[in-house]
């Protein structure tokens, strides 16, 4: 019995750290997927229906702006184009990225 609880227990946690490894790609810059996940939260971004946020483009404006926006972003909000790469970021497809059948995530 503990045998087996241990065996349950070591598979949770490898399927906890499996997650945190997929990376998504933009550019010369790498985002861990729950940054990707909650980049999406604070714009508003609809990726289940494909379609864009019409206001998406000034949410990506002012999102490097907001306290709750991951650190990991910020080298990316001071490059030039950061709008488009934080569209194309918003617009990324998790459902499908968790399951790396999409080009941009790695490391399943």
């Amino acid at each position: 019995m503990k045998t087996m609880l241990s065996t349950i227990t070591l598979l949770i946690l490898a399927l906890g750290l499996a997650s945190e490894a997929v990376q998504v790609q933009e550019g010369e810059f790498s985002f861990s997927l729950e940054a990707v996940r909650k980049l999406q939260e604070l714009t508003g971004s609809s990726s289940v229906t494909g379609k864009q946020n019409p206001r998406l483009r000034t949410s990506t404006v002012s999102v490097c702006a907001d306290p709750a926006l991951p650190q990991e972003f910020l080298p990316l909000c001071v490059q030039k184009g950061s709008t488009m790469s934080l569209s194309r970021l918003a617009m990324v497809p998790l459902d499908v990225c968790e399951i790396c059948a999409f080009a941009a995530c790695t490391g399943c």
